[in-house]
């Protein structure tokens, strides 16, 4: 074959549209570029920090779980990070190619080469060789810490690769942009987990590490590390099979990515495809639904309002970050041995919050509800059917919360009387957030991260945080009666009627405040609907 018929390697393109596409976005804007340098040099000190600290633990007993370890999380990263920013890198999405006269193969060498070009990779590059260099010793350990840092390097950006390809129709949808909502989650969620441990290992040291780093070390590719641990050593076998372990992982990951991309290239896209099986789909599950729910306009506002919980970003964000932190702060508390069974309120407490502005979520698509609305009857039925798909999630998750807690800290005589805390506080929240909702409505932008439009943040603390004050007075008389069950000398006996008497008065109160809400929602309609549709 002559030179003028050889294929042309597609890798240098590909690398120089990687370069070209960071430095036009970084042309877009200042306050890009300003970004992107302050991103880069908080990733880059700290990626140095985490280097220093790996090298000075050299020479310690437990090095090599620490190494270990952190291998892992950072391919845990590397896999989870496309999916909940798949925007961060235009490179990552296939599809973009797929029309392009280009073969699998050559595609994923060129792709794995511009996966080199970036922040991340540098981080990458930064905290493998800290783990390397922490457990080598000797030649043979300097030696195959070169092959293992080649390879754990490849490995995790390969394993993005594969994700992305993979779920890549996922991320492009709207289901992909939920998840995308939800990063900040779970994030935090990720946070307190990290703290948790922190905290335990600075209690019971890192010997609590060696369990886990014992199997790590033949997981990829935290195995390289591991590889380098054994050649260190001198057991050379392992250290080989460990190596081979991770090339193994490689290829296979290179595999699968090859195979997401032939199916891309091959498979017709969905917005080619009839959609008539996915409106079957579609009343087929609605229909399953609906005959759980009461008949008339009750189920109707039910199945609107648990819909929007599972479809509308902002909403699910919402009640996902609730019951996350309602469960979050009784259960760690309890671990770590701080806790008060109380703390279970939290549960019945965050979920109570979304009833607060429960016209605002439905943004300018409310008109159409407002129209149903002609009396205060009409508002009546409609807040209870909001109210009853608030209780459909809150109460059996409340009552899940409480249980687990008082389990973890073995304190199973306080249950009756925190439940019935729990309860009550829930139906006042219930009142108070549907008489807010008529009097202190306010929109909530669908785009970006604000969940106040401008100039009504007033509205929305008076709302949320009036409203609260008031479902704590409210909730006064349970308090009181909790606190004299746990003073009085005889409360032990009667403690128990604290549930159903917390149960009834927090009924009470949401029929209450369903009552006085309804008249003044209905006479406020043009005033409500004004509100919610500044967003």
């Amino acid at each position: 074959m002559s030179a003028a018929t050889q294929p042309t390697s597609i890798t240098p393109v590909v690398v120089r549209l990687k370069l070209s596409l960071l430095r036009n976005g970084l042309k877009q804007s200042g306050g890009r570029r300003a970004a992107y340098v302050t991103s880069a040099v908080v990733a880059l000190l700290f990626a140095a920090l985490q280097l220093l600290g790996l090298i000075a633990l050299r020479g310690h007993a437990h090095t090599a779980s620490v190494a270990l370890l952190a291998a892992a999380v950072l391919a845990l990263g590397w896999a989870v990070m496309p999916l909940f920013f798949p925007s961060g890198d235009e490179t990552l999405d296939p599809t973009r190619l797929v029309m392009l006269p280009l073969r699998p193969r050559p595609l994923v060498r060129a792709l794995l080469a511009a996966s080199l070009v970036g922040i991340g990779p540098l981080f990458t590059v930064l905290l493998l060789v800290g783990c390397v260099i922490s457990v080598a010793h000797g030649t043979a350990g300097y030696v195959v810490a070169v092959a293992a840092l080649v390879l754990a390097l490849l490995l995790c950006l390969a394993l993005a690769r594969a994700v992305a390809a993979a779920n890549i129709q996922l991320l492009t949808s709207r289901k992909g942009r939920d998840l995308a909502v939800l990063s900040g989650l779970v994030i935090a969620v990720g946070a307190q987990l990290v703290n948790f441990g922190m905290q335990r290992l600075g209690t019971a040291g890192l010997a609590q590490l060696d369990p886990a780093a014992d199997v790590l070390r033949w997981v990829p590719p935290a195995s390289a590390v591991g590889a380098v641990d054994s050649a260190s050593k001198g057991a050379y076998p392992a250290a080989a099979a460990q190596l081979a372990v991770t090339a193994v992982a490689l290829a296979a990951l290179l595999a699968v990515w090859a195979r997401s991309l032939t199916r891309l290239m091959t498979s017709p896209d969905a917005s080619t495809l009839q959609a008539a099986d996915a409106a079957v789909r579609e009343r087929a599950s609605a229909g399953g639904l609906t005959r759980l729910l009461p008949s008339g306009r009750t189920g109707t506002v039910m199945e609107r309002s648990l819909r929007y919980v599972w479809r509308d970003p902002k909403t699910k964000a919402a009640w996902v970050t609730s019951l996350a932190i309602g469960l979050i702060v009784p259960v760690f508390n309890a671990l770590q041995g701080t806790g008060s069974l109380y703390f279970a309120c939290f549960a019945a407490g965050m979920l109570g919050i979304q009833m607060y502005n429960q016209f605002g979520q439905d943004t300018s698509a409310f008109w159409m509800v407002a129209l149903t609305i002609s009396s205060p009857r009409d508002a009546y039925v409609e807040l209870r059917g909001r109210a009853l798909a608030l209780l459909v999630i809150t109460l059996p998750y409340a009552t899940l919360v409480t249980v687990v807690t008082t389990a973890l800290l073995h304190d199973w005589p306080r249950l009756p009387e925190v439940l019935g805390l729990s309860f009550a506080l829930l139906g006042a929240m219930l009142a108070t957030g549907a008489w807010t909702s008529a009097r202190f409505p306010y929109s909530i932008p669908q785009e970006g991260y604000k969940n106040v439009a401008p100039g009504q943040a007033g509205l929305a603390w008076i709302s949320i945080f009036g409203g609260m004050v008031a479902a704590a007075l409210l909730c006064s008389p349970v308090i009181a009666l909790t606190i004299w069950a746990n003073v009085s000398a005889s409360g032990d006996e009667w403690s128990w009627l604290l549930f159903p008497a917390g149960a009834a008065y927090g009924a009470a109160l949401t029929l209450l405040g369903l009552r006085l809400a309804a008249p003044r929602t209905a006479s406020r309609l043009p005033e409500i609907l004004t509100a919610v549709s500044r967003g």
